[in-house]
């Protein structure tokens, strides 16, 4: 009833019975409705056409029905209800305008010329060219627009990575856990990179006395020049667990050069290689091992393709301390896992307000919450309920701890949010912030912490490839949709419906073999 309708016979074309006009788009059903009751269109039609044309009154659709001429029929056969569908092929006419055709049926060879057309065609002007402008805070390219102004994603967000040299690595450093457990290894993986690879290794201030006397080639740095580092070192090995590999990020700080890490820890979520093959993975570092399919480079020096290990880029934030509105000296840190705002020891709910820049997103009152990269899901977020997230999606969860609320669910936000979590001005109380469960600091009410994708991604190496070795880890570390299978319907129907012969289990197997083999009749033969 709120349609515009006005039926027009002037200008019909020959076998157009009559004309709808309607001003606002319908689907194809309502359109049959609407013919039905306005114009009082017998329940079987000879062909319905849908076709959207352009009039002064702006955009409408046109439907028209045609009569019996237009598909000739048997005298006496009552007339077909024939719906002919919206054409969905769109191109571009000679005259650069666009063609958008509405097409029934062919009529049969036997109709007369005189018949109307079973096309019909209306050109209209090109819709206008434009531009999709992509910005990640620090860079800007635009997305693929095709000629016909059709969007396009050129390629995904995250791409798979391979780490090639372009000239031989010089300079590894080499790290294990605390204690003396690992000593032998320690010392097999410097021999063999000093002696048998010539590089220059470097180990910690705290155990360069225990194996400076392997030879030349073992260094070490002054504490004083820690920020430095990554200009000199290729790459890291590390020999322990993922609390090893969190000690390495804090190291360099900022830029961190490519890590390895061979399981010889506890748990050993990040750590994908053995160490059982350490020297011929530590070979395939430094001299390549494959090239990507889609991406292949030679070396400028002998024209020789370049290859190498796949590696994956990991997500940190930067996160810095707000005082008064100013920024706390000192009190940045880049985190690989979460940062997590809690209430300590205070006997009250912390009171958390949430800003995206200036935007206020909601207020947490709760033990606390976290801001956690996809590598940081598989830690303290998960165990907090959050989700489990591939550490190649570009992301930033947002956890809240031990909420005081049924309706306070995690959520995931994308890499370019900047947030903000403030101290309430009204809180009881404190909180305390904690940096990859590490750094500690204490926050007083009007405090905030100004958090944000970092620009320095932590690149640790591949065993196989990036969702290869995700999967594998939580499969081995978290047991994760491991259960005991279903077990296979046995009744005879089901049987006899596939077709398949009886199934022994094992043990009625192995009670058979035995009564085979204990026959006289088998004559003692095994096979």
């Amino acid at each position: 009833p709120n349609q515009r309708i006005s039926k027009g016979p002037d200008q019909v074309p020959p076998g157009i019975t009559q004309v709808l006009r309607i001003t606002k788009p319908l689907a194809l059903c309502d359109a049959w409705n609407t013919l039905k009751s306005h114009l009082n269109v017998p329940t079987a039609m000879p062909t319905l056409l849908f076709s959207p044309t352009l009039s002064s009154e702006g955009f409408s659709n046109r439907l028209e029905y045609r009569d019996a001429q237009c598909f000739p029929r048997p005298p006496g056969t009552p007339s077909p209800l024939r719906v002919a569908p919206y054409h969905a092929f769109i191109g571009r006419s000679g005259t650069g305008r666009r063609a958008w055709t509405s097409c029934s049926a062919s009529p049969s060879p036997s109709s007369p010329s005189s018949a109307s057309p079973s096309v019909r065609q209306a050109e209209w002007e090109s819709k206008s060219d434009i531009y999709i402008l992509r910005s990640d805070g620090f860079s800007c390219s635009r997305e693929t627009v095709t000629s016909d102004a059709a969007l396009k994603f050129e390629h995904p967000s995250s791409q798979q990575h391979l780490l090639a040299w372009k000239t031989r690595p010089k300079c590894v450093l080499v790290l294990k856990k605390l204690g003396d457990e690992l000593m032998g290894e320690f010392q097999d993986i410097i021999k063999f990179l000093g002696e048998e690879q010539d590089l220059r290794v470097l180990v910690e201030p705290s155990v360069f006395d225990a194996v400076s006397g392997l030879g030349d080639y073992v260094d070490t740095w002054h504490e004083d020049c820690a920020e430095d580092l990554h200009s000199f070192v290729d790459f890291i090995v590390c020999l322990g667990g993922d609390g090893l590999m969190l000690h390495a990020t804090h190291i360099f700080g900022c830029a961190i050069p490519p890590i390895i890490s061979f399981k010889l820890g506890s748990l050993g979520f990040l750590t994908c290689h053995g160490y059982e093959n350490a020297k011929e993975h530590l070979n395939e570092v430094i001299n390549g091992a494959e090239q990507l399919e889609s991406c292949r480079m030679t070396s400028s020096a002998d024209g020789s393709p370049l290859t190498g290990v796949r590696m994956t880029l990991r997500m940190r934030l930067l996160c810095e301390v707000y005082r008064n509105g100013r920024r706390v000296p000192g009190a940045v840190h880049e985190v690989m896992n979460e940062v997590a705002v809690s209430r300590g020891s205070a006997p009250y709910l912390s009171k958390i307000e949430v800003y995206e820049r200036d935007t206020y997103l909601t207020r947490v009152q709760a033990d606390g919450v976290m801001l956690a990269t996809p590598t940081g899901s598989t830690a303290y977020s998960v165990a907090a309920g959050g989700s489990m997230v591939h550490p190649t999606v570009p992301a930033i969860l947002f956890t809240p701890i031990c909420p005081h609320s049924l309706s306070f669910r995690p959520v995931i936000l994308p890499d370019y949010a900047q947030l903000v979590l403030k101290i309430a001005d009204d809180a009881r109380s404190g909180s305390v912030a904690t940096f990859d469960g590490k750094f500690t600091t204490e926050l007083m009410p009007g405090d905030s912490i100004h958090v944000k994708m970092s620009p320095h991604p932590v690149p640790t190496i591949n065993y196989e490839d990036q969702t290869t070795d995700w999967f594998n880890s939580i499969e081995r570390c978290f047991k994760w949709n491991d259960r005991l299978e279903q077990k296979e319907l046995r009744t005879a129907s089901y049987r006899e419906r596939q077709g398949a012969v009886t199934l022994l289990d094992q043990d009625q197997a192995d009670a058979l073999k035995q009564r085979i083999l204990s026959s006289p009749v088998n004559g003692g033969n095994d096979e």
